[in-house]
């Protein structure tokens, strides 16, 4: 009997510990707001949390490509407008050159002009940016990866802008054509390098173009990462944060049956051995 007695009272001493140790776990999830901290808390939504923060990773790293392929497609755009805007200047001065005479300072303003305009985009199209990237790929674009299996390109080459402007003319050479036709060319010299001038002011509006579809698609890839990110960020939540209302529940009852339990307890180991086996 006296044997009997003893292993019940160990065995209550037990159950007691787990309780305590109960307890101690849902206090824990209270205090980090995290209902598993560790595997064997819940094998399976362990594995699940391991696996969708291996994808928020992933993700991460896509959407720090994109901030980068976006921040150069912005440049790139902004070049552009500025190219389109020195080759309006440069069908401008064109114009007016044709109401100035031969060798007037007039002229020879506008000449000076246009030299600064073909320093400048000469400058535009082979610039790099604050990381030294150029700002147009040379010869080949660079794609970015940004998903799965999903690889894009964020700007144009310097060749597709500079080169064929005007069948097989270059930028720089319709600025050079330019430039002679109001120096020492003659009048059908300045109206021929007009009309490629507005050529190749039609060829960057085009390759303007080409850039804002670019850009666009980038957002929109920025706005479906930004959704994955979210459901990721949202199913993890599910699956590791704590609910504070159960937790506490559960935490507040199995409190009071440990208390119920530990006096009862007490009640009984203050019996005497005189108690136990009569």
């Amino acid at each position: 009997m006296v044997f009997i007695t003893t292993q019940s009272i160990n065995a209550e001493i037990l159950r007691q510990q787990r309780m305590a140790k109960e307890i101690a776990n849902e206090q824990a999830k209270v205090s980090s707001g995290q209902k598993i901290n560790q595997p064997s808390d819940n094998p399976q939504d362990w594995v699940q949390i391991s696996l969708v923060g291996r994808q928020q990773s992933i993700n991460q790293a896509w959407q720090s490509n994109l901030t980068f392929a976006e921040s150069r497609a912005t440049k790139a755009s902004t070049n552009l407008n500025d190219i389109n805007n020195l080759m309006t200047r440069v069908t401008d001065l064109l114009v007016t050159s044709t109401s100035t005479g031969d060798g007037s300072p007039g002229r020879e303003a506008v000449a000076q002009e246009l030299e600064g305009i073909r320093a400048t985009i000469n400058e535009l199209l082979n610039q790099k940016d604050y990381q030294g990237q150029p700002v147009f790929d040379e010869t080949t674009t660079v794609n970015v990866p940004v998903g799965m299996g999903i690889s894009v390109e964020s700007v144009p080459t310097r060749q597709s802008i500079a080169e064929n402007a005007v069948g097989t003319k270059s930028l720089e050479d319709v600025l050079a054509d330019a430039i002679a036709a109001v120096k020492t060319g003659t009048a059908d010299d300045r109206s021929a390098a007009l009309n490629d001038a507005r050529t190749a002011l039609d060829h960057v509006i085009v390759a303007q173009s080409l850039q804002g579809v670019r850009s666009q698609r980038l957002e929109n890839i920025g706005d479906r990462l930004s959704s994955q990110s979210l459901a990721l960020t949202e199913r993890r939540s599910g699956l590791a944060d704590t609910d504070l209302t159960e937790t506490i529940t559960t935490l507040q009852n199995k409190l009071i049956t440990l208390e119920a339990a530990q006096a009862a307890f007490a009640r009984i180991n203050r019996q005497s051995l005189f108690d136990l086996i009569s």
